[in-house]
């Protein structure tokens, strides 16, 4: 549960993207003989371990034999294709044109990607800086409960008034609540208040262990009857566990920054 209280990554999917391209890219050789030749097109080493290094994320040189023939054979069927004699009027259509310009400019973001992580190197200062900050942002607490889900307010007060008299929280869950827990009496995997919508984390910890709300809460999904059985202190996971993670957070974070200036420039330039 803990990697929804912080300690992952917050930034935006298309620059995950690029720094994960920029990874790929850093890792290729920077030069190779051609391997084959095809309607008078060279296929250079470079580009085949380009091509299995994006089709497996390993480098060629951790490919078997079998299983770079099986590379070569379908980059073959890329080069036959693309050298047809009809191929340089398909790179005149205008959305055909349009999808190798968007590929080319990702793949010169993402050398860009890899040049700023080699001159901005992460330090551990800056890892345990942003472990503090994530650190701080953790809830204290997490708590393991039941509810009951109901889709009116007045089934949920005649739960809570069942509840008065004995009836069983469980047995009331596995017979009345819509929710997908019911079938297991309404009981939940131990969570963080941030993990859950307000209303329903405000109630819970507002509770004491082995107590229900007196009152429904309602949250977007219906009306819910809580028991909250048991609170434990939250405690985040020691550094070293998670210390890759806390790096890529860094350098997206560093790398977010820079875009952002860079952006800023180029729209003030306009």
């Amino acid at each position: 549960m803990y990697s929804k209280i912080g300690f992952a990554s917050r930034e935006t999917r298309s620059l995950a993207i690029v720094l994960t391209g920029a990874l790929i890219l850093s890792a290729s050789p920077a030069r190779a003989e051609s391997v084959a030749t095809i309607n008078g097109t060279d296929i250079d080493g470079v580009v085949l371990a380009v091509y299995a290094e994006s089709r497996t994320q390993r480098p060629i040189g951790d490919l078997t034999e079998q299983n770079r023939l099986t590379l070569m054979s379908e980059l073959i069927d890329l080069y036959v294709l693309s050298t047809q004699p009809g191929a340089a009027d398909l790179r005149k259509d205008p959305r055909v044109a349009a999808q190798i310009e968007l590929q080319e400019r990702a793949i010169v973001a993402q050398a860009f990607a890899t040049q700023f992580l080699v001159e901005n190197e992460i330090t551990d200062e800056e890892i345990a800086a942003e472990y503090a900050i994530q650190a701080a942002e953790t809830s204290p607490s997490q708590f393991k409960a039941r509810h009951i889900l109901v889709p009116t307010q007045a089934q949920a007060i005649d739960l809570i008034a069942k509840l008065d008299t004995g009836s069983d929280f469980a047995t009331l869950a596995m017979d009345s609540s819509t929710g997908p827990s019911a079938k297991d009496g309404g009981s939940l995997p131990w969570f963080s208040p941030n993990q859950m919508v307000k209303p329903f984390s405000d109630a819970v910890a507002a509770l004491e262990d082995g107590k229900y709300t007196a009152e429904p809460v309602q949250t977007e999904f219906g009306w819910h009857v809580i028991l909250r059985e048991e609170s434990r202190v939250n405690e985040p996971p020691p550094l070293e566990s998670i210390r890759e993670n806390i790096k890529q957070n860094v350098a997206q974070k560093k790398f977010q920054a820079q875009l952002n200036v860079l952006r800023e420039e180029a729209i003030s330039a306009e």
